[in-house]
Protein backbone atom coordinates (compact mmCIF):
# COMPACT_ATOMS: atom_id res chain seq x y z
CA UNK A 1 0.00 0.00 0.00
CA UNK A 2 1.35 3.55 -1.07
CA UNK A 3 0.96 5.38 1.81
CA UNK A 4 3.97 8.22 2.44
CA UNK A 5 2.05 10.46 3.64
CA UNK A 6 0.16 9.09 6.19
CA UNK A 7 -0.62 10.91 9.06
CA UNK A 8 -0.54 14.46 6.68
CA UNK A 9 -3.82 15.65 7.84
CA UNK A 10 -5.80 17.64 5.31
CA UNK A 11 -8.74 20.49 5.22
CA UNK A 12 -10.11 20.21 1.35
CA UNK A 13 -12.53 23.42 0.53
CA UNK A 14 -12.40 22.49 -3.46
CA UNK A 15 -15.00 22.33 -6.16
CA UNK A 16 -14.53 21.02 -10.07
CA UNK A 17 -11.20 19.66 -11.13
CA UNK A 18 -8.67 21.50 -10.31
CA UNK A 19 -8.28 21.38 -6.10
CA UNK A 20 -9.74 18.33 -5.86
CA UNK A 21 -7.09 16.47 -7.90
CA UNK A 22 -4.59 17.46 -5.22
CA UNK A 23 -6.36 16.47 -2.76
CA UNK A 24 -7.24 13.29 -4.07
CA UNK A 25 -2.86 13.06 -4.94
CA UNK A 26 -2.19 13.89 -1.36
CA UNK A 27 -4.89 10.91 -0.27
CA UNK A 28 -3.84 8.45 -2.68
CA UNK A 29 -0.46 8.94 -0.70
CA UNK A 30 -1.68 8.18 2.31
CA UNK A 31 -2.92 11.17 3.63
CA UNK A 32 -5.94 12.19 6.07
CA UNK A 33 -7.98 14.63 3.46
CA UNK A 34 -11.34 15.67 4.48
CA UNK A 35 -13.58 17.05 1.37
CA UNK A 36 -15.87 20.26 3.19
CA UNK A 37 -19.05 20.88 1.54
CA UNK A 38 -21.95 22.13 1.69
CA UNK A 39 -24.80 20.17 4.04
CA UNK A 40 -26.39 19.67 0.77
CA UNK A 41 -23.35 18.61 -0.84
CA UNK A 42 -21.16 19.63 -3.19
CA UNK A 43 -22.36 20.79 -6.26
CA UNK A 44 -19.69 18.55 -8.32
CA UNK A 45 -21.63 15.79 -7.54
CA UNK A 46 -24.95 17.19 -9.60
CA UNK A 47 -23.03 17.90 -12.49
CA UNK A 48 -24.11 16.24 -15.76
CA UNK A 49 -22.29 15.82 -19.09
CA UNK A 50 -18.45 15.37 -19.03
CA UNK A 51 -18.85 16.56 -15.42
CA UNK A 52 -20.59 13.40 -15.02
CA UNK A 53 -17.63 11.55 -13.84
CA UNK A 54 -15.57 14.65 -12.15
CA UNK A 55 -16.94 13.82 -8.04
CA UNK A 56 -16.19 9.95 -8.10
CA UNK A 57 -12.79 9.95 -9.96
CA UNK A 58 -11.23 12.34 -7.38
CA UNK A 59 -12.67 11.78 -4.38
CA UNK A 60 -11.62 8.34 -3.80
CA UNK A 61 -9.61 8.16 -0.51
CA UNK A 62 -11.15 11.14 1.36
CA UNK A 63 -13.78 11.84 3.94
CA UNK A 64 -16.53 13.83 3.62
CA UNK A 65 -17.60 16.93 6.23
CA UNK A 66 -20.90 18.35 5.48
CA UNK A 67 -20.91 21.66 6.94
CA UNK A 68 -22.25 25.04 6.48
CA UNK A 69 -18.88 27.24 6.53
CA UNK A 70 -20.94 30.60 6.23
CA UNK A 71 -22.82 30.11 9.71
CA UNK A 72 -21.26 31.11 12.59
CA UNK A 73 -21.45 28.02 14.29
CA UNK A 74 -20.24 26.15 10.84
CA UNK A 75 -17.24 28.72 10.66
CA UNK A 76 -16.13 28.23 14.75
CA UNK A 77 -16.21 24.15 13.99
CA UNK A 78 -14.07 25.04 11.69
CA UNK A 79 -11.58 27.13 13.37
CA UNK A 80 -11.22 25.20 16.18
CA UNK A 81 -10.08 22.24 13.66
CA UNK A 82 -7.08 24.16 11.79
CA UNK A 83 -4.68 24.31 14.32
CA UNK A 84 -4.74 20.42 14.82
CA UNK A 85 -4.18 20.79 10.60
CA UNK A 86 -1.15 20.44 8.08
CA UNK A 87 -2.38 21.47 4.63
CA UNK A 88 -5.38 23.87 3.38
CA UNK A 89 -6.15 23.26 -0.01
CA UNK A 90 -8.86 25.68 -2.05
CA UNK A 91 -9.89 26.23 -5.13
CA UNK A 92 -12.33 28.98 -4.77
CA UNK A 93 -12.84 32.34 -6.73
CA UNK A 94 -10.56 34.88 -5.83
CA UNK A 95 -11.02 36.56 -2.49
CA UNK A 96 -13.51 33.79 -1.78
CA UNK A 97 -11.27 32.42 1.45
CA UNK A 98 -11.32 35.52 2.64
CA UNK A 99 -14.27 36.86 2.60
CA UNK A 100 -14.85 33.51 4.54
CA UNK A 101 -12.66 34.68 7.01
CA UNK A 102 -10.56 31.10 5.95
CA UNK A 103 -7.67 33.15 4.16
CA UNK A 104 -4.25 32.34 4.38
CA UNK A 105 -3.48 35.31 6.77
CA UNK A 106 -6.01 34.35 9.31
CA UNK A 107 -5.61 30.45 9.68
CA UNK A 108 -1.81 30.99 9.62
CA UNK A 109 -2.17 33.27 12.50
CA UNK A 110 -4.21 30.06 14.38
CA UNK A 111 -1.28 27.83 13.38
CA UNK A 112 1.70 29.11 11.82
CA UNK A 113 3.07 25.89 10.41
CA UNK A 114 0.00 25.26 8.21
CA UNK A 115 0.63 25.16 4.54
CA UNK A 116 -2.01 26.86 2.48
CA UNK A 117 -2.44 26.03 -1.35
CA UNK A 118 -4.28 28.17 -3.35
CA UNK A 119 -5.00 27.07 -7.13
CA UNK A 120 -6.30 29.60 -9.31
CA UNK A 121 -7.23 30.97 -12.46
CA UNK A 122 -4.04 33.57 -12.71
CA UNK A 123 -0.60 34.14 -10.36
CA UNK A 124 -0.15 37.61 -9.03
CA UNK A 125 -0.14 40.09 -11.95
CA UNK A 126 -2.61 41.99 -13.80
CA UNK A 127 -5.70 39.05 -14.61
CA UNK A 128 -4.89 37.98 -10.78
CA UNK A 129 -8.66 38.91 -9.82
CA UNK A 130 -10.03 36.94 -13.49
CA UNK A 131 -12.00 33.97 -13.16
CA UNK A 132 -10.94 31.29 -15.50
CA UNK A 133 -12.09 27.82 -16.44
CA UNK A 134 -9.90 25.12 -17.73
CA UNK A 135 -10.92 25.85 -21.27
CA UNK A 136 -10.64 29.33 -21.35
CA UNK A 137 -6.47 29.02 -20.49
CA UNK A 138 -6.81 26.54 -22.83
CA UNK A 139 -7.53 29.25 -25.62
CA UNK A 140 -5.66 31.94 -23.70
CA UNK A 141 -2.40 29.55 -23.55
CA UNK A 142 -2.06 28.94 -26.99
CA UNK A 143 -3.09 25.33 -26.06
CA UNK A 144 -6.38 24.98 -27.97
CA UNK A 145 -4.25 26.96 -30.96
CA UNK A 146 -1.92 23.77 -30.86
CA UNK A 147 -4.24 21.25 -30.66
CA UNK A 148 -6.40 22.12 -33.82
CA UNK A 149 -6.31 21.88 -36.82
CA UNK A 150 -4.73 25.61 -38.40
CA UNK A 151 -7.64 27.87 -38.59
CA UNK A 152 -9.80 25.78 -36.37
CA UNK A 153 -8.87 26.17 -32.36
CA UNK A 154 -9.60 22.65 -30.20
CA UNK A 155 -9.24 22.46 -26.51
CA UNK A 156 -7.55 19.49 -25.22
CA UNK A 157 -10.42 16.19 -25.11
CA UNK A 158 -9.90 15.82 -21.33
CA UNK A 159 -9.48 18.72 -18.04
CA UNK A 160 -5.67 18.70 -18.78
CA UNK A 161 -5.09 22.77 -17.07
CA UNK A 162 -7.24 21.42 -14.40
CA UNK A 163 -5.09 18.26 -13.81
CA UNK A 164 -1.77 19.72 -14.04
CA UNK A 165 -2.31 22.67 -12.47
CA UNK A 166 -3.14 20.59 -9.49
CA UNK A 167 -0.38 18.36 -9.73
CA UNK A 168 1.64 21.77 -9.14
CA UNK A 169 -0.05 22.86 -6.08
CA UNK A 170 0.95 19.22 -4.87
CA UNK A 171 4.56 20.38 -6.11
CA UNK A 172 4.12 23.47 -4.21
CA UNK A 173 3.21 21.61 -0.85
CA UNK A 174 5.74 18.67 -1.29
CA UNK A 175 8.13 21.76 -1.15
CA UNK A 176 6.69 23.61 1.64
CA UNK A 177 6.67 20.76 3.68
CA UNK A 178 10.44 19.99 3.31
CA UNK A 179 10.87 23.54 4.12
CA UNK A 180 8.80 23.38 7.09
CA UNK A 181 11.13 20.33 8.73
CA UNK A 182 13.90 22.61 8.75
CA UNK A 183 11.77 26.17 9.98
CA UNK A 184 8.95 24.62 11.64
CA UNK A 185 6.70 27.38 9.44
CA UNK A 186 4.22 26.90 6.72
CA UNK A 187 3.80 28.56 4.09
CA UNK A 188 1.40 30.10 1.06
CA UNK A 189 2.00 27.99 -2.37
CA UNK A 190 -0.41 28.68 -5.25
CA UNK A 191 -0.91 27.61 -8.69
CA UNK A 192 -2.51 28.92 -11.71
CA UNK A 193 -4.29 27.83 -14.88
CA UNK A 194 -3.27 30.34 -16.94
CA UNK A 195 0.52 30.08 -15.45
CA UNK A 196 0.54 26.22 -16.12
CA UNK A 197 -1.12 26.36 -19.91
CA UNK A 198 2.04 28.77 -20.42
CA UNK A 199 4.28 26.50 -18.61
CA UNK A 200 3.33 23.93 -20.99
CA UNK A 201 3.33 25.76 -24.04
CA UNK A 202 7.11 26.41 -23.29
CA UNK A 203 8.47 24.31 -25.47
CA UNK A 204 6.47 25.98 -28.43
CA UNK A 205 7.80 29.72 -27.39
CA UNK A 206 11.37 28.34 -27.53
CA UNK A 207 10.57 26.66 -31.14
CA UNK A 208 9.17 30.32 -31.93
CA UNK A 209 11.86 32.27 -30.59
CA UNK A 210 14.83 29.83 -32.07
CA UNK A 211 13.23 29.76 -35.82
CA UNK A 212 11.69 33.31 -35.45
CA UNK A 213 8.36 32.24 -37.53
CA UNK A 214 4.88 31.71 -36.48
CA UNK A 215 4.60 28.07 -34.56
CA UNK A 216 2.20 25.68 -36.42
CA UNK A 217 -0.38 23.98 -34.87
CA UNK A 218 0.74 20.24 -33.98
CA UNK A 219 -1.94 18.97 -36.78
CA UNK A 220 0.36 20.78 -39.36
CA UNK A 221 3.18 17.80 -38.28
CA UNK A 222 5.77 20.12 -38.31
CA UNK A 223 7.85 16.94 -36.51
CA UNK A 224 10.73 16.29 -35.58
CA UNK A 225 10.44 12.73 -37.03
CA UNK A 226 10.10 11.97 -40.53
CA UNK A 227 7.23 8.86 -39.28
CA UNK A 228 5.23 10.17 -36.08
CA UNK A 229 1.47 10.05 -37.16
CA UNK A 230 -1.88 7.96 -37.72
CA UNK A 231 -1.82 5.86 -40.42
CA UNK A 232 -5.64 4.05 -41.84
CA UNK A 233 -5.54 0.35 -42.16
CA UNK A 234 -7.60 -1.68 -44.48
CA UNK A 235 -10.38 -2.69 -42.05
CA UNK A 236 -10.86 1.27 -41.30
CA UNK A 237 -9.16 1.57 -38.07
CA UNK A 238 -6.38 3.77 -37.41
CA UNK A 239 -3.02 2.86 -35.45
CA UNK A 240 -0.38 5.82 -34.50
CA UNK A 241 3.33 4.61 -35.82
CA UNK A 242 6.44 6.94 -34.40
CA UNK A 243 9.90 6.25 -35.65
CA UNK A 244 12.45 8.35 -34.05
CA UNK A 245 15.79 6.27 -34.83
CA UNK A 246 17.46 4.98 -37.50
CA UNK A 247 17.78 1.38 -35.55
CA UNK A 248 13.58 1.71 -35.44
CA UNK A 249 13.36 2.58 -39.29
CA UNK A 250 15.85 -0.30 -39.78
CA UNK A 251 13.80 -2.50 -37.87
CA UNK A 252 10.47 -1.32 -38.95
CA UNK A 253 11.40 -2.32 -42.67
CA UNK A 254 12.22 -5.36 -41.80
CA UNK A 255 8.96 -6.10 -39.85
CA UNK A 256 7.18 -5.57 -42.63
CA UNK A 257 9.39 -6.60 -45.22
CA UNK A 258 10.29 -3.66 -46.75
CA UNK A 259 13.64 -3.86 -47.74
CA UNK A 260 13.95 -1.96 -51.03
CA UNK A 261 13.32 0.88 -48.80
CA UNK A 262 15.57 -0.44 -46.10
CA UNK A 263 18.54 -0.15 -48.75
CA UNK A 264 16.88 3.46 -50.43
CA UNK A 265 19.83 6.12 -50.16
CA UNK A 266 16.60 8.74 -50.36
CA UNK A 267 15.75 7.01 -46.87
CA UNK A 268 18.40 5.81 -44.85
CA UNK A 269 18.28 8.63 -42.11
CA UNK A 270 15.51 10.46 -40.92
CA UNK A 271 16.29 13.72 -42.18
CA UNK A 272 16.26 12.68 -45.60
CA UNK A 273 13.12 10.91 -44.84
CA UNK A 274 11.88 14.25 -44.13
CA UNK A 275 13.46 15.81 -47.19
CA UNK A 276 11.12 12.79 -49.05
CA UNK A 277 7.65 13.72 -47.14
CA UNK A 278 6.03 14.44 -50.64
CA UNK A 279 6.61 11.30 -52.08
CA UNK A 280 7.26 8.54 -48.90
CA UNK A 281 4.04 9.14 -47.08
CA UNK A 282 1.85 8.78 -49.37
CA UNK A 283 3.50 5.63 -50.48
CA UNK A 284 3.67 4.70 -46.80
CA UNK A 285 -0.31 5.30 -46.38
CA UNK A 286 -0.55 2.94 -49.36
CA UNK A 287 1.60 0.65 -48.09
CA UNK A 288 -0.15 0.29 -44.62
CA UNK A 289 -3.24 0.73 -45.95
CA UNK A 290 -3.77 -2.94 -47.31
CA UNK A 291 -2.89 -4.20 -44.24
CA UNK A 292 -5.43 -5.02 -41.63
CA UNK A 293 -5.16 -3.50 -38.12
CA UNK A 294 -3.90 -6.26 -36.58
CA UNK A 295 -1.37 -7.09 -39.56
CA UNK A 296 0.34 -3.63 -38.65
CA UNK A 297 0.17 -3.56 -34.78
CA UNK A 298 1.65 -6.81 -34.85
CA UNK A 299 3.99 -5.61 -37.45
CA UNK A 300 5.23 -2.90 -35.08
CA UNK A 301 5.13 -4.85 -32.23
CA UNK A 302 7.72 -7.18 -34.04
CA UNK A 303 9.90 -3.59 -34.96
CA UNK A 304 9.86 -2.77 -31.17
CA UNK A 305 8.83 0.65 -32.62
CA UNK A 306 6.49 2.98 -30.68
CA UNK A 307 2.64 2.60 -31.89
CA UNK A 308 -0.80 2.69 -30.69
CA UNK A 309 -4.06 2.02 -32.07
CA UNK A 310 -6.57 4.75 -31.66
CA UNK A 311 -8.44 4.08 -28.72
CA UNK A 312 -11.38 5.36 -26.78
CA UNK A 313 -11.85 6.06 -22.78
CA UNK A 314 -13.96 2.85 -22.68
CA UNK A 315 -11.21 0.99 -24.38
CA UNK A 316 -9.26 1.45 -21.50
CA UNK A 317 -11.28 -0.57 -19.32
CA UNK A 318 -10.00 -3.76 -20.89
CA UNK A 319 -6.41 -2.66 -21.32
CA UNK A 320 -4.23 -5.41 -20.57
CA UNK A 321 -1.33 -3.16 -19.26
CA UNK A 322 -3.92 -0.85 -17.04
CA UNK A 323 -5.63 -4.28 -15.48
CA UNK A 324 -2.44 -5.58 -14.19
CA UNK A 325 -1.77 -3.06 -11.68
CA UNK A 326 -3.54 0.21 -12.85
CA UNK A 327 -6.80 0.21 -12.54
CA UNK A 328 -8.98 1.18 -8.62
CA UNK A 329 -12.20 -0.41 -8.48
CA UNK A 330 -14.48 2.17 -7.56
CA UNK A 331 -17.90 2.27 -5.96
CA UNK A 332 -19.95 4.54 -8.65
CA UNK A 333 -22.95 6.94 -7.35
CA UNK A 334 -25.45 4.05 -7.35
CA UNK A 335 -23.10 1.74 -5.72
CA UNK A 336 -22.06 -0.20 -8.70
CA UNK A 337 -18.35 -0.96 -8.88
CA UNK A 338 -16.25 0.81 -11.95
CA UNK A 339 -12.06 0.39 -12.32
CA UNK A 340 -10.75 3.47 -12.42
CA UNK A 341 -7.11 4.95 -12.70
CA UNK A 342 -4.53 4.43 -10.07
CA UNK A 343 -2.05 7.02 -9.76
CA UNK A 344 0.31 7.05 -12.50
CA UNK A 345 3.61 6.19 -9.87
CA UNK A 346 5.13 3.27 -9.12
CA UNK A 347 6.71 3.73 -5.37
CA UNK A 348 9.22 1.23 -3.90
CA UNK A 349 7.15 -0.72 -6.45
CA UNK A 350 4.07 -0.37 -4.79
CA UNK A 351 1.04 1.50 -6.38
CA UNK A 352 -2.20 3.40 -4.64
CA UNK A 353 -5.25 1.53 -3.56
CA UNK A 354 -8.67 2.16 -2.63
CA UNK A 355 -8.70 2.95 1.18
CA UNK A 356 -12.11 4.23 0.93
CA UNK A 357 -15.03 4.82 -1.35
CA UNK A 358 -16.11 7.96 -2.60
CA UNK A 359 -18.06 9.28 0.53
CA UNK A 360 -21.49 10.30 0.15
CA UNK A 361 -22.54 13.50 1.54
CA UNK A 362 -21.61 14.08 4.99
CA UNK A 363 -20.45 10.26 5.52
CA UNK A 364 -17.66 10.93 7.59
CA UNK A 365 -18.91 14.23 9.48
CA UNK A 366 -19.46 12.82 13.00
CA UNK A 367 -15.77 10.46 12.85
CA UNK A 368 -13.89 13.44 11.45
CA UNK A 369 -15.50 16.36 14.01
CA UNK A 370 -14.35 13.90 16.71
CA UNK A 371 -10.87 13.43 15.17
CA UNK A 372 -10.23 17.02 15.07
CA UNK A 373 -11.79 17.30 19.28
CA UNK A 374 -15.46 18.25 18.81
CA UNK A 375 -17.26 16.51 21.68
CA UNK A 376 -20.38 14.36 20.94
CA UNK A 377 -22.90 16.67 22.14
CA UNK A 378 -21.28 19.67 20.28
CA UNK A 379 -21.37 17.88 17.21
CA UNK A 380 -24.97 16.56 18.04
CA UNK A 381 -26.31 20.19 18.45
CA UNK A 382 -24.49 21.32 15.09
CA UNK A 383 -26.68 18.49 12.87
CA UNK A 384 -29.62 19.02 15.06
CA UNK A 385 -29.17 22.76 14.03
CA UNK A 386 -28.64 21.70 10.84
CA UNK A 387 -25.55 23.68 10.50
CA UNK A 388 -23.49 19.23 10.02
CA UNK A 389 -25.11 17.05 7.76
CA UNK A 390 -24.79 12.95 7.67
CA UNK A 391 -24.79 10.36 5.36
CA UNK A 392 -28.43 8.63 5.93
CA UNK A 393 -27.74 4.78 6.30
Amino acid sequence: MLTPLEGLKVLEFTHAVMGPTTGLLLADAGADVVHIEPPLGDETRRLKGFGTGYFTYYSRNKRSLAIDIKSPAGRQAILRMIPQADVVVENFGPGTMDRLGFGYEALSALNPRIIYCSLKGFLAGPYEQRHAMDEVVQMMGGLAYMTGRPGDPLRAGTSVIDITGGMFGLVGILLALHERHTTGKGKLVKSGLFETTAFLMGQHMAYGAITREPVPPMPARVSAWSVYRIFRTSDDAQVFIGIISEKHWQRFCEAFGWEDWREDPRLVTNNLRIDARDWFLLELENRIGVLNREQVTQGCERASIPFSPIARPEDLFDDPQLRERGLIDTRLPDGSLARLPALPIEYGGERSTLRKDPPRIGEQSREVLASYGLTEDETDALIRDGIVAVASV
